[in-house]
């Protein structure tokens, strides 16, 4: 873990965050370190581009896998 010093936190923002905490039942901290999360969660677009670049990885499959779901299902070994 990192800590993270904010130096000259203006004094209403830093009243509006103790009471939000105090309200939330949280400390400041948690409080604080909640809103930098969310502030740096991928968004929607960087999320799709990631799953594009992973599904880039493999090549698209021409297997059917019907007749292999079939052939389980119909197996009656007991270790199925």
């Amino acid at each position: 873990m990192v800590d993270i010093l904010v130096r000259n936190l203006d004094d209403d923002v830093a009243r509006r965050l103790k009471d939000r905490a105090r309200a939330s039942g949280k400390p400041v901290s948690e409080l604080v370190r909640e809103a930098i999360g969310a502030y740096v969660r991928p968004s929607r677009a960087e999320l799709a581009e990631r799953a594009r670049r992973i599904r880039e990885m493999s090549p698209p499959s021409t297997l059917d896998s019907t007749a292999l779901i079939r052939e389980y299902r119909d197996n009656d070994e007991p270790y199925r």
